[in-house]
């Protein structure tokens, strides 16, 4: 007499692969939001120090007991600290001078860092010395906490999932596709600039500007979302979704700063869309466009590579359609030498 094991149903099986799938991205979820947040600490932290080396030389070694923690650039002067923030080649300088410390600080850069420097500081700071604390470049008396800018990334990373993932469920492939996409996130930049420039005055750059590194930044997205479906179908979608919001989110470091994050996660945040164009319209935000190389490359990069992988998709889709519609007597049919 055989036994034989039950086997669950098709339906059985889909609803605990359902519960797995679920369970698992939730996971994922948990780790890439909570775990940076919970690990947030200056990791190669780029400060300055100015003044006399003799004055300066036992503050260095006083921060170098934070192993790691800071990347110490030597200025001779304030004038010289102060064009180094500017330039956002570092977050902030201590200056020394013969009437005590000098702390320069940049909250439009990130009001998390300003505040952990003047904490440092004051805690190096020879006893009974008083420590003066000068914004260089002040955050915007509309934001001053930089909250809206950090909570501008993920709207823009959702436009940019949906703009992908309507162009793929609407049908539009190729140049239809492309041409979709960048008018879509040309768009988002536009209305995104009205709300937080226009309106609620968080941003207070070039107008013009704002509305491109918005517009970059979604269609970075968007290309990828529209490129991975492109070229997988439409689990692509989801993909390049999570890649973009549970990833790229998290990683970008617009809430506090990339190198308060845990490595590798600051690096790799910068590498992606959300990370790079928070990064970008700081600069052109609140820097008159300092340092805004490598973050546009990092985004060109993305829309290439999403606007290329929308075409081949097409052209690959071409030869299988054309398959399809051909007639029985078409296929049999065999050419006369």
């Amino acid at each position: 007499m055989s036994t034989s094991v039950a086997t669950p149903p098709p339906q059985g099986r889909r609803m605990v692969a359902v519960a797995i799938l679920v369970s698992a991205l939730v996971a994922l979820a948990l780790w890439a939001f909570a775990w940076p947040a919970t690990r947030t600490a200056p990791r190669d932290l780029p400060l300055g120090v100015a003044g006399p080396a003799a004055a300066t030389a036992p503050l260095q070694t006083q921060l170098g007991q934070h192993k790691g923690a800071f990347e110490i650039h030597e200025y001779a002067d304030e004038a010289a600290a102060r064009d180094a923030i500017e330039d956002r080649a570092v977050y902030g300088a201590v200056v020394v001078t013969p009437q005590g410390m000098k702390l320069l600080t940049a909250t439009a850069a990130s009001p998390v860092v300003a505040q952990l420097l003047e904490q440092a500081v004051t805690v190096q700071a020879p006893e009974g010395t008083q420590v003066t604390t000068t914004d260089v470049v002040a955050a915007p008396a509309a934001d001053p906490r930089g909250a809206a800018l950090g909570a501008s990334v993920l709207p823009l990373a959702i436009a940019g999932v949906a703009a992908g993932a309507f162009v793929t469920l609407l049908g539009l492939r190729g140049i239809r596709a492309a041409f979709s996409l960048v008018l879509a996130a040309a768009l988002v930049g536009a209305v995104a600039a009205a709300l937080t420039h226009s309106w609620l005055g968080v941003l207070t750059g070039n107008w013009w500007a704002e509305a491109g590194v918005l517009g970059l930044s979604t269609l970075a997205v968007a290309a990828t979302v529209a490129g991975c479906a492109a070229l997988l179908g439409p689990a692509g979608i989801g993909v390049g979704a999570m890649a973009m919001v549970l990833l790229g989110n998290p990683f970008s470091g617009v809430t506090s700063a990339p190198q308060l994050l845990p490595e590798p996660v600051g690096f790799i945040g910068q590498l992606l869309p959300p990370g790079a164009g928070g990064t970008l319209l700081r600069s052109v935000s609140f820097f008159d466009g300092a340092r805004v190389t490598g973050p546009a490359l990092t985004l060109a990069v993305w829309v290439l590579l999403g606007l290329t992988a929308v075409l081949l998709g097409a052209l690959r889709r071409r030869p299988a359609a054309a398959a399809r519609d051909e007639t029985p007597a078409q296929r049999e049919a065999v050419p006369v030498a």
